[in-house]
């Protein structure tokens, strides 16, 4: 494995009296795509979340950069480089889109410019000045993931984007997935959908009640799909 960039050891969380995560951990390195497979209440989410610091409680370690984030304020850890795209992806309806991808701030260098972005993503350039929640759904999740290119952000925290999207929508979602982490992204993937995810990831980690159960390397994933079957429950 390339030279870690995330590692999460024993990491709990709460939503007020609800234990979620109980010991997760795992590791990403630098240029990785990794995906978090597991059924719904897993504790995929979850997992972003506490990365990101948007749980009420966590303890445990999360190190980026060999930085411990635990501790720290989700603004600060954003900062630091690590950019979060939600499930419901956030779009502000009172702004058109090219507002939306001007929206963050640059936290690092070495972010892609608007000319990229609309490069990556075709369609934004030609809906710029349309209301950001007026766009289709899989306009709407290229608009999310495009607007934290910029930040310069180098690890992308990606929750369940290819959600709802037809399939020819989710092929192109995959595409650009792909193009990032040739950029040189490294990008951790919360994913339902394992047909999609083994087709950009580096390696799966299964997640089963609030736990890291099991770590399957992409090149092992025919010879372990049964497994996989069993545990996503497909």
């Amino acid at each position: 494995m390339a030279e870690t960039l995330l590692k999460v050891d024993g990491l709990q969380a709460w939503y007020g009296e609800s234990h979620i995560l109980h010991g997760v951990g795992f590791e990403i390195g630098h240029g990785e795509l990794v995906t978090l497979l597991g059924r719904n209440g897993a504790g995929k989410t979850t997992t972003l979340k506490s990365v990101m610091g948007i749980v009420e409680k966590r303890t445990g370690s999360v190190t980026f950069e060999g930085r411990q984030l635990v501790g720290h304020p989700s603004n600060e850890i954003a900062r630091l480089g690590i950019a979060y795209c939600p499930e419901e992806r956030g779009i502000f309806s009172s702004l058109n889109v090219e507002e939306n991808l001007l929206l963050p701030p640059v936290v690092k260098p070495g972010g892609m410019s608007l000319a990229e972005i609309y490069q990556l993503f075709p369609n934004l350039e030609e809906r710029r000045r349309s209301q950001g929640t007026k766009l289709s759904g899989g306009e709407q999740q290229m608009l999310a993931i495009g607007r934290i290119l910029r930040t310069g952000a180098p690890l992308l925290l990606l929750d369940e984007p290819t959600e709802g999207l037809a399939p020819v929508i989710v092929q192109r979602i995959g595409d650009i997935i792909r193009q990032l982490k040739s950029r040189g992204f490294t990008i951790l993937l919360v994913e339902q959908n394992f047909h999609f995810a083994a087709t950009v990831a580096d390696r799966h980690y299964v997640m089963e009640d609030g736990r890291v159960v099991d770590m399957i390397a992409s090149a092992d994933v025919q010879q372990n799909i049964g497994k996989l079957q069993a545990y996503l429950g497909v």
